[in-house]
């Protein structure tokens, strides 16, 4: 046994006891799981605990690093005020699902091996499928299963790679690498599906937005940030990362401004965030990857703020597309506000957790001279102002009035967006509560006169361009389609097509069947003393009861063709 076992534990025993709780006891168990969670999470020194024996393997079920714990932390506290949001809500087998999905992050966060690692890997992979289809329609079904198929096929590509690592070097260790051969080629394709990388991240879009409104805010913390950890510690300073990530932020960019679904929004934004990170992991710097960590953790919190609102919405008026909302302001003000400043923090913007989490990762890319990688960054910084910072709060709670006067959010969901709305603008305006648990020492300044003057100028001229070109802002009811176009579009067409052209063959298959039937049926009256029937019990030759002579005719037979196969032909 480990000396110290794993913190997911305490999640995945909550997440079996939510099922047979009821009542008061049930919501105690979601709230105080995950606190109960974030304290163990802090009882993990550094190092590995315990080894395990296993086959011929030392696992390592638990090994602790400021790192680790880092990303532990959030996914504790993830947990907690998301459960918290979703408790009234949420049917009983969405949040023990949710919470198994959450003890795999955390179990990914502390595993000390490839394969443990690969285990609550695919706990996660399983689990938030099931948060998928808890959205309870046919959408989400569909989607559910158009999820857990790609993610079987990462799960299949990391797991051939580790297979080819432990057999090439003897070891399971997570160790840092590069990407020079196959077996770890596979080990980074398989971890960057996970991290929703095109060509292969149209799931995130796809699967998100068709979840319930309390599942989405579950689905928007783990999968993709558990896998920027995986990279953090087996791919630091890959090269390729860097433009991987630049062509994610720029993706989640333009799919997010041509949509109207306001959680596709959000889910094509996780693609552009997650392209910050990873360009920041490729770039391999301690600063880079003190970026990358907080901005990780940054990202969860405001993230799942803005999936808080939109839910919030879905909730209340049932509607989830921008063409039909408008005007909510008016009757959901605590939304509205808690909204906007996810929407600032998204963006960057000075004074909240955005500006002094994303702001690193720039400042990385400009030390070490990749004026490129800089300017695009930046100009990315202003693409996602003008999709989740503006277009989101404002075709939602603003522009035309719709009409809808909605409630505002209930108790529990009001307060899980306050709590994540204080934690956006405390680590904005002391950004050194965070800097102190990064993984390597901190020696960056957020707020100079210069940087603040020159965010604040990108903002508002993007705020500025965006009320000017409004009128092209308007949205239709169509859906975004890129490689998802193969599973959504092109496979049911090429099945489709597939059955016509077998469509003679069948019907001649049916013509030489029934005249096989009618054949057996002939022989059986003949030879056999029955019948000649066409019922269906007298069609089942072998099914029925046989005088005793016939059953040692056949018996007879078989054995004699035994003989023949196995004795006389070989011969």
């Amino acid at each position: 046994m480990p000396e110290v076992l794993s913190p997911a534990l305490i999640m995945v025993v909550a997440a079996l006891a939510i099922g047979p709780a009821r009542g008061h006891l049930r919501t105690a168990i979601v709230l105080f799981a995950p606190l109960l969670t974030l304290w163990a999470v802090w009882q993990v020194p550094d190092g590995v605990q315990d080894t395990v024996r296993f086959l011929s393997y030392d696992i390592e079920p638990v090994e602790g690093s400021p790192l680790r714990r880092l990303f532990a932390t959030i996914f504790s506290l993830m947990a907690f005020v998301g459960g918290l949001f979703a408790f009234r809500a949420a049917k009983w087998h969405e949040l023990a699902a949710a919470f198994l999905y959450a003890a795999g992050a955390i179990g990914v966060s502390f595993a000390g091996d490839l394969i443990s690692l690969f285990i609550y890997w695919e706990l996660m992979a399983l689990f938030s499928t099931v948060v998928v289809w808890s959205g309870g329609t046919p959408a989400s079904r569909a989607a559910g299963i158009r999820y857990a198929i790609l993610h079987l096929l990462g799960g299949v590509i990391l797991k051939v790679g580790i297979e080819g690592v432990v057999v090439s070097t003897g070891s399971i260790q997570i160790t840092p690498m590069l990407a020079q051969d196959f077996n770890s080629w596979m080990i980074l394709c398989g971890i960057l599906i996970n991290a929703a990388a095109p060509p292969l991240s149209a799931w995130l879009a796809d699967a998100y937005p068709e979840s319930s409104p309390t599942g989405s805010v579950f689905l928007s913390a783990f999968t993709t940030k558990t896998a920027v950890l995986a990279l953090m510690l087996l791919f630091p300073g890959e090269p390729v990362l860097i433009g991987i990530g630049l062509f994610m932020v720029v993706y989640g960019i333009i799919y997010a401004l041509l949509e109207n679904d306001i959680r596709r929004i959000l889910a094509y934004s996780v693609v552009n965030q997650v392209g910050f990170m990873v360009c920041a992991i490729g770039i391999g710097t301690t600063m880079a990857l003190n970026g990358a960590a907080a901005h990780a953790f940054a990202h969860i919190i405001y993230k799942a703020l803005l999936f808080m609102s939109a839910g919030v919405v879905i909730y209340r008026t049932g509607k989830n597309r921008c063409t039909e909302l408008g005007g909510l302001f008016r009757t959901m003000p605590l939304t509205t506000i808690c909204c906007i400043i996810g929407a600032l923090s998204i963006s960057s913007f000075p004074l909240t957790s955005g500006f002094t989490t994303k702001s690193m990762i720039s400042q990385a890319a400009a030390d070490e001279s990749l004026v490129w990688v800089y300017m695009l960054l930046t100009a990315a910084s202003a693409g996602v102002f003008l999709h989740a910072g503006i277009k989101f709060p404002w075709f939602v709670f603003f522009q035309k009035d719709s009409g809808l006067r909605p409630k505002d959010a209930p108790w529990n969901m009001a307060l899980a967006m306050i709590i994540f709305s204080a934690l956006c603008l405390l680590l904005g305006i002391f950004p050194e509560w965070l800097y102190r648990f990064l993984p390597y020492p901190v020696d960056y300044v957020a707020y100079s006169p210069g940087k603040v003057v020159f965010y604040l100028q990108l903002l508002l001229f993007s705020g500025l361009a965006f009320f000017l070109l409004l009128p092209l802002m308007k949205r239709t009811e169509t859906i975004s389609l890129d490689v998802d176009w193969l599973w959504r579009r092109g496979v049911p067409a090429a099945l489709q097509r597939l059955a016509v052209m077998v469509q003679p063959v069948k019907e001649i298959g049916e013509v030489v069947g029934s005249a096989g039937q009618r054949l057996l049926r002939h022989l059986t009256a003949n030879y056999l003393g029955q019948p000649e029937t066409a019922d269906s019990e007298e069609r089942a030759l072998f099914a029925r009861s046989w005088p005793i002579g016939t059953t040692a005719l056949w018996i007879a037979i078989l054995l004699t063709g035994y003989v023949l196969i196995h004795y006389i032909l070989p011969g």
